[in-house]
């Protein structure tokens, strides 16, 4: 970007607007652009000091350029020929470009700016470009700091303590922490490593990783995911596990050396508490990635136009920061169901935001995995079930015998050690048609009913609870049906009888 951004003051662009909340990175990169030749002064405008040449103290000030107005009128006034090749940097315009005079003045320099070399920045971590100058500026994002530069900053950080000796290893872990950080958050959250344990480890990943917590809280519309359990407390979908612990080392570099590409994402479809959720969650224990789940719900926002398209740019922008990682979006089916044809009920803002998110989908290259669920096949676009969106498009039906004897036994392992005592082929097989999740609230169910009698819930409370339940199998037996039928030839079975099966059939 910084090459881009060289390539485009040389080429006499009048106005550039550079989006990022690093202004010291910024400026010293525009900076040492302003060395190659022709040289160019550089001016930096702020709405408390006015326009300051670049380099002058904090105190340095010119009140008579402190409105933005003033501010343009006064670099379109420099003519002499020294003054015909500066860049000029203006900080957060945004709050005033708006308004009438501040774009005139501004269309105004640009047809000055004509045969000179003279720049004006715009620089800003909020995007509002006048439809005015739409057609004249150019949008930059500054990127944040890659590997190269937080190893600097990691380095600078080691140099007075006695851990600057550490293994390579553990300085990857610790940079690759810091993705998606800015300079001033990563010197920070290393300092705070240090003080909090007085040594830079691989212990204090956790530490580095806690700022992006932090990054991920404030975006609003993205929510950090914290699972405790692993893959093995999911019953059954051997199939599935076995396709996610074969990726578990994918995003790794010795998978880029062997040629491997990084996977893209996968949908789970299936019946409702089937456990599609929860292995989304546990595997990102499994490959040792944070986990974001992206709300669907706060993307739009009806308070202007063109606002909830930000919000997914800014959200997806985000996840892509601290890459990599792993998206997850549940329900996929009732986050887009409308896509297709929402010009008469929201103006189209629900087609622009499918159309975006799908286009991101097939251009990204940074290591996003996208996981997403969904109950309603019928209700999905059909663009979403192509192939190459997703990497794999994986069924979870309704669990057999012996999934479901593994679903009570991981239940009841979780409220009491003495499992010996209930008898799970009996509970599996009256427990026909149950989901995962009808199986563990009938164990609550039976544990309720125990405890309201102050006794230990039995084998009878279980079978009780169960006879006493209609499960999702039987009230929508059509949907479910209907579910079958369509996932039997488009989609993957996660159990691995039912794969072994179509594997011998074929």
């Amino acid at each position: 970007m910084k090459e881009e951004l060289s390539i485009l003051i040389q080429a006499q662009y009048p106005l550039i607007y550079l989006l990022t909340p690093e202004e010291d990175r910024s400026e010293q990169a525009i900076a040492a652009i302003a060395q190659a030749k022709p040289q160019r002064k550089v001016f930096v405008w702020t709405v408390t000091r006015g326009i300051v040449e670049y380099g002058q103290g904090r105190q340095a000030t010119q009140h008579n350029t402190v409105s933005p107005e003033a501010a343009i009128e006064w670099v379109i006034r420099q003519r002499d020929p020294n003054s015909n090749a500066a860049i000029y940097i203006f900080k957060d315009l945004h709050p005033f470009i708006d308004s009438p005079p501040v774009t005139r003045w501004l269309r105004d320099a640009i047809a000055s700016f004509k045969g000179t070399n003279k720049t004006i920045i715009l620089m800003s971590p909020v995007q509002n470009v006048p439809i005015e100058l739409e057609k004249e500026v150019v949008v930059l994002d500054y990127p944040l700091p890659d590997m190269k530069e937080l190893d600097r900053v990691l380095s600078r950080q080691l140099e007075p303590t006695r851990s600057r000796r550490i293994t390579t290893e553990t300085r990857e872990k610790l940079l690759k922490a810091a993705l998606g950080l800015t300079k001033d958050e990563a010197q920070k959250v290393y300092r705070k490593a240090y003080v909090t344990a007085g040594r830079l480890t691989e212990e204090e990943v956790d530490i580095v990783l806690s700022e992006k917590k932090q990054l991920i809280r404030r975006n609003g519309i993205l929510e950090y995911i914290e699972e405790d359990e692993t893959i093995e407390a999911v019953g059954g979908l051997e199939e599935l596990k076995r396709w996610l612990k074969q990726r578990s080392n994918a995003f790794t570099e010795r998978a880029r050396e062997y040629g491997l590409p990084q996977p893209k994402g996968m949908l789970i479809l299936g019946v409702p508490g089937c456990g599609k959720s929860l292995i989304a969650k546990t595997t990102s224990r499994l490959w040792g990635l944070p986990i974001i789940r992206l709300d669907m719900g706060r993307v739009y926002d009806g308070s202007m136009v063109g606002r909830s398209e930000a919000n997914l740019r800014n959200a997806l922008k985000t996840a892509e920061s601290i890459s990599p990682t792993i998206l997850f979006i549940d329900e996929l089916d009732k986050a887009f169901a409308g896509g297709t044809g929402s010009a008469d009920s929201d103006g189209g803002t629900s087609s622009r935001i499918f159309g975006s998110f799908l286009t991101w989908m097939q251009e990204k290259n940074s290591p996003v995995f996208v996981m997403a669920t969904a109950n309603r096949v019928e209700r999905l676009p059909g663009e979403f079930l192509r192939k190459g969106r997703f990497d794999e498009i994986f069924f979870v039906d309704l669990p057999d015998k012996e999934e479901r004897k593994d679903i009570f036994k991981i239940h009841l392992l979780k409220r009491r050690r003495e499992v010996d005592r209930f008898d799970l082929d009996g509970l599996s097989i009256v427990s026909e048609g149950f989901s995962g999740a009808e199986i563990e609230q009938a164990i609550i169910a039976a544990m309720y009913e125990a405890f309201a009698q102050d006794r230990e819930f039995t084998q009878l409370d279980i079978i009780a609870a169960i006879k006493s339940t209609q499960p999702l199998s039987k009230t929508m037996t059509e949907q479910v049906s209907a579910l079958r039928n369509w996932a039997q030839q488009r989609a993957r079975p996660a159990a691995a009888s039912v794969a072994e099966y179509q594997r011998l059939e074929s």
